[in-house]
Formats: C-alpha cells, structure tokens, sequence
C-alpha cells in the first residue's frame, strides 16, 4: 500500500508520487514469485523523482532478503 499524507502537498502532489512509487515497485518485484505486503511511506521532501525512490526501494528489499 501507499500511504502518502497532506503534509506532502496538495491531491496532485501526491497522486505523482504515488504513481512513482508504484512504477518503482513494480520494476523492483516484476520477478517476484510471492505476494508481499509492503506498507511504503514517503518522507518529506523537496523535490520526488522515480530514481531516489527505485534506490531506496532496492534497497529495503536487499536489506530484507525479499525474493
């Protein structure tokens, strides 16, 4: 799930980065044989891109052994 509070901006704002947060995920675990369930929440930022969000994700799931 994506959970993306008001303190991140407006509707729009935060409709962008959940969609950069969903296309990072599902390039991350396009692979992935067993369903996860994942709870991601960003953190406060100036600027969001998909390239620090696919990194931090990539990331969290070495850090955690996930297939």
């Amino acid at each position: 799930g994506y959970s993306v509070s008001k303190k991140h901006g407006n509707a729009v704002k935060r409709n962008r980065i959940k969609r950069l947060l969903r296309a990072a995920v599902r390039e991350i675990f396009k692979e992935a044989q067993t369903p996860y369930y994942i709870v991601f929440m960003p953190k406060k930022a100036e600027e969001y891109s998909y390239d620090v969000f696919y990194k931090d994700i990539l990331f969290a799931k070495n850090r955690e052994n996930l297939k």
